[in-house]
């Protein structure tokens, strides 16, 4: 019987070119959409899980509210993680990671090494990172240590045993001593690092929660511990620790502190929770990921998937009457609906299976593409994966018999007697179940459309704002700091020449991974009223350089010796303080040590507000000092003529003689750098809701030819009476375009939600226009009649004579 089923099944697909090429074409483009979306997923959601105590490690962060704004994040200070190992027991392991970037060096071998990160002794205790030589227990027991990955072991020593060497870091040739080597840091981690050099002992000489904020604090708890229960515990420790910090740099205590409407606390953040669901970006170790675009990922292959079923169900009742006669003939020699439905889900299933073949062939020709698209790395390995193969494939047969069940049953429905006399027909000008499916797909479509349209103008919004500085023809030369007293003399040597106009020495450069700090700046006038602000160590050319406006005031000079005690303040820190009438002349406390002796700086200058950070968050306070703050040469270029200006500029970096190789970037470069994950979503979007729309018109295109085919006669009868080819198109057209249009109608509201929620993410966006739900519609209406004409207008040229013969 199976033998019979499959035998008549390869006929009748054999037979059906069309609907079946349609049905198999989309099937496997909505199987490798959904193939490769479940490999991104995957990878996103077993970030971390490769340590061995994952679900009982959980990071602290800092909650802190100071002036309206939220400016806690997953750091803390030095002692934290000391003070909660001594006061709970259920704290078992605990252990502090800071990060940096540092030269070092090992004979004439010099690296920048950014993946460097610093760690206490515990740290192996905490995360599983395989060890290759050395013992783990000991390898960060001492000052001036170290631990290699392999990879790097290989870059500085070879096939040398590099356990006992040392390595040199900086211009000052500090040596580290190497006590171990490791695996690779896992890709699917929330850190990186090459190097893990030990970590500084615990600060003695302040209680270290808010003092010094740059410590990534862990905790291992006790398996299947609550760990609301311990949050609890820290919260009341933190309200005296914290409390008694505020009391010396703020003058007031923790209530005086909540009652100006600010807040402090603590909170615990389980380690798998890091890298899709952490809210503080640019402060993470490394750039985390959005669970929201895994649940969009998630919803565009469960989306296609459904388009690709909702193609099968038209095409296999649109044809329905191609068949009609063979159910009949069927029905009348004795064959039970159970009989009739089993050979149409047979069918199903094989185009099912045909489709999983052709997808996961299209999934290994689009997998390079997809990895340069999203940043990944994903192979076909989990696919090898037994249970995954079998999951693959008992998910396809799912989809098979979902796509074939409609179809089965409304076939095998048939009544033979009216199915050969020639009555059977289908229904035409009312909304059926094939109407309702093509609007289900067009709603998609449009919604699709509609989010694309807006990430891509959010995406240019960011790109072409106005940041408030020059960041055209701006060269940053990096590393700087490598040419030590000759920093100066470099830059000097620099400016004089033609090519250049100006030319500035600081470690803080705008937008982009560079040195940027916090500190709390109090009045004078009001010494409680503390604003957490950036600050930035500049010299007297970094605001003309960077094309800074000033807005009141004057800029550093080094006319003015008193000027190592003066700031200039942005546009939001005179608001925050509460400045706005006469800023210019007022003092700061900077800093207040530990015998309580002030800091004070007096207010020179105010410019306006630029994008220190990128456009997602809000322009804070920031604060300017003028002082040393080495790092990079900002250069502002009068000439279009630049590798000739690059050469020349390396080879006066060359006559120092530097430990580091000239290295460079521009401005605008590091500026769209920031964007990049907003850039491959987009890119992501474009490239899924093409696929949609494609399968979409399949279905159309399938339905079109099929409606055609159906009324061949009465198009026949209408030319014959003198109907022109237009009206004749439009007649064909007119069922599909009134389904689009309720398909907009529809999608417009439930989009339109959908990416407003999307944009609040960004404190600075793009408003959802009209217009962006006008040229979804147009776009659907106008690919849609594309789709339609081809068929519309074949029909509309055929014969009249033909017409009426083909009946």
């Amino acid at each position: 019987m199976i033998r019979n089923y499959l035998k008549i099944a390869f006929r009748n697909l054999k037979r059906q070119k069309v609907s079946t090429s349609i049905n198999i074409a989309g099937l496997a483009i909505g199987l490798a959409t959904c193939i490769l979306i479940m490999l991104y997923v995957q990878d996103e959601l077993s970030y971390d899980r490769y340590n061995e105590k994952a679900d009982r490690i959980f990071r602290v962060g800092l909650s802190l509210r100071l002036n309206g704004e939220d400016v806690g994040g997953p750091i803390l200070g030095p002692n934290a993680a000391r003070d909660l190992q001594q006061e709970f027991p259920e704290v078992l392991k605990t252990t502090r990671i800071t990060r940096e970037t540092e030269f070092v060096s090992y004979g004439t071998s010099s690296f920048k090494e950014d993946k460097l990160l610093r760690a206490d002794s515990g740290f192996f205790d905490v995360f599983t990172i395989p060890f290759l030589k050395g013992d783990p227990k000991r390898a960060l027991n001492e000052p001036n240590t170290l631990v290699l990955t392999r990879e790097t072991a290989l870059k500085y020593f070879g096939n040398q045993d590099p356990v006992g060497k040392a390595l040199l870091f900086g211009s000052e040739k500090t040596p580290y001593r190497v006590t171990g080597v490791v695996g690779d840091v896992p890709a699917n981690s929330h850190f990186q690092f090459d190097i893990l050099a030990s970590l500084p002992g615990y600060d003695q000489q302040h209680t270290g929660w808010i003092y010094n904020i740059n410590f990534y604090t862990y905790v291992v708890l006790p398996a299947k511990y609550n760990y609301k229960q311990l949050e609890t515990k820290i919260s009341r420790l933190a309200e005296n620790r914290i409390g008694s910090e505020l009391e010396q740099f703020l003058k007031i205590n923790a209530k005086q502190f909540r009652e100006k409407g600010d807040d402090f606390g603590v909170f615990l953040q389980p380690l798998t929770d890091i890298h899709l669901r952490s809210p503080f970006g640019g402060t993470e170790l490394t750039p985390g990921g959005n669970i929201l675009y895994v649940y969009v990922l998630l919803a565009i292959a469960a989306f296609m998937l459904l388009i690709a079923c909702v193609n099968f169900i038209n095409l296999s009742t649109a044809t329905a009457t191609r068949r009609s006669r063979e159910v009949g003939v069927r029905k009348v020699l004795g064959s039970v609906k159970g009989q009739l439905q089993q050979q149409f889900l047979i069918e199903s299933v094989l185009l099912a299976m045909a489709a999983l073949i052709i997808g996961l062939l299209i999934v290994g020709l689009a997998l390079p593409f997809f990895n340069q698209l999203t940043g990944k790395n994903l192979t076909f390995r989990l696919l090898t994966n037994g249970s995954v193969a079998a999951g693959l494939v008992i998910g396809t047969v799912l989809v098979g018999l979902l796509a074939g069940s409609y179809p089965a049953f409304y076939l095998s429905s048939f009544k033979p007697v009216l199915v050969l006399k020639g009555r059977m027909t289908t229904a035409r000008g009312r909304f059926n179940l094939r109407s309702g499916l093509v609007v289900f797909q067009f709603f998609i479509t449009i919604s699709m459309i509609i989010a694309t349209v807006t990430a891509d103008r959010q995406l240019r919004y960011m790109k072409t704002q106005k940041v408030g500085f020059d960041r055209e023809q701006v060269l940053v030369i990096q590393n700087t700091n490598m040419l030590r007293n000759n920093e100066a003399v470099f830059r000097d040597k620099i400016i004089q020449s033609p090519q250049v106009t100006m030319g500035s020495i600081s470690g803080q450069v705008p937008v982009g991974n560079t040195a940027i700090d916090n500190t709390t700046v109090m009045s004078r006038e009001q010494p409680d009223k503390g604003v957490m602000s950036r600050f930035y160590k500049v010299d007297d050319a970094y605001i003309p350089t960077l094309g800074i406006r000033m807005v009141q005031g004057r800029n550093f000079s080094k006319s003015f010796p008193t000027d190592s005690s003066a700031v200039i303040l942005n546009e939001t820190a005179v608001r925050a303080l509460g400045w706005q009438q006469h800023p210019i002349g007022k003092e700061l406390i900077g800093h207040i040590d530990d015998n309580g002796v002030k800091t004070y700086y007096r207010v020179i200058g105010v410019v306006s507000d630029f994008h220190f950070e990128s456009l997602r968050q809000k322009i804070g306070p920031l604060v300017m000092f003028l002082g040393e703050n080495s790092g990079n040469i900002l250069v502002k270029t009068s000439t279009a003529k630049l590798p000739q200006l690059l050469a020349s500029l390396k080879q006066q970096w060359e006559t120092f003689s530097p430990a580091a190789p000239f290295s460079y970037s521009f401005l605008d470069d590091r500026f769209e750098q920031v964007y990049l994950s907003e850039q491959k979503i987009e890119q992501v979007l474009t490239l899924f809701s093409s696929l949609t729309i494609f399968i979409a018109c399949l279905g159309l295109f399938g339905l079109a030819t099929y409606t055609a085919e159906q009324r061949t006669k009465e198009i026949g009868i209408r030319k014959a009476l003198g109907a022109s080819i237009a009206s004749v198109v439009a007649l064909l057209s007119k069922d599909f375009l009134k389904l689009i249009l309720i398909a907009l109608v529809l999608a417009s509201p439930i989009a339109g939600w959908g990416m407003h929620q999307w944009l609040n993410g960004f404190a600075y966006k793009v408003t959802i226009n009209w217009w962006t739900f006008a040229l979804a519609g147009l776009l659907a209406v106008g690919i849609a009649l594309l789709t339609v004409s081809f068929q519309s207008i074949k029909a509309a040229l055929t014969d009249p004579i033909k017409s009426l013969r083909s009946e």
